[in-house]
């Protein structure tokens, strides 16, 4: 929704992951739904939790999702379906197939990742593990279609 807790770790580890497999061509970035953290860094207990394991945040700000992000990229991810439902909303006709939730590619019981922002350090690292799983699934995927 703001930009700084779930998606920023979404691209890091999108990011990372890619890079990994040698998939250069895969562009990541992340965006809110909403503007009101607009310019400010990831949540610092994002960034912990996920430098913990790895992952950098450098340059990572947030910012807005716009119209053009939906023809500039191919697959745009919502952690939960309320940030789902916006970005169909928002996204032109054209586009709203691109638009699915994160963890449609991941195997857990859960079809949202919660939203760490109000609870305690476990939850960042729970967003991670979710993400991280995702995240594997929506390159092998990517994979898939580029072959």
């Amino acid at each position: 929704m703001g930009n700084i807790c779930r998606s920023p770790t979404g691209e890091a580890v999108l990011k990372a992951k890619a890079q990994e497999k040698g998939m250069h061509f895969v562009d990541v970035d992340s965006a809110g739904t909403i503007g009101f953290h607009k310019g400010n860094p990831p949540d610092p207990r994002s960034k912990k939790a996920g430098e913990a394991r790895g992952y950098s945040f450098d340059g990572i700000t947030s910012r807005k999702l716009t119209e053009q992000d939906f023809q500039n990229f191919d697959l745009l991810l919502a952690a939960d379906k309320a940030n789902l439902s916006d970005m169909l909303e928002m996204a032109p006709t054209e586009h709203q197939h691109k638009v699915k939730l994160f963890l449609a590619f991941s195997s857990a019981e859960l079809d949202e990742v919660p939203d760490p922002y109000y609870g305690g350090a476990r939850g960042f690292e729970i967003v991670l593990d979710l993400i991280e799983e995702a995240s594997d699934n929506v390159l092998a995927e990517i994979q898939r279609r580029v072959q």
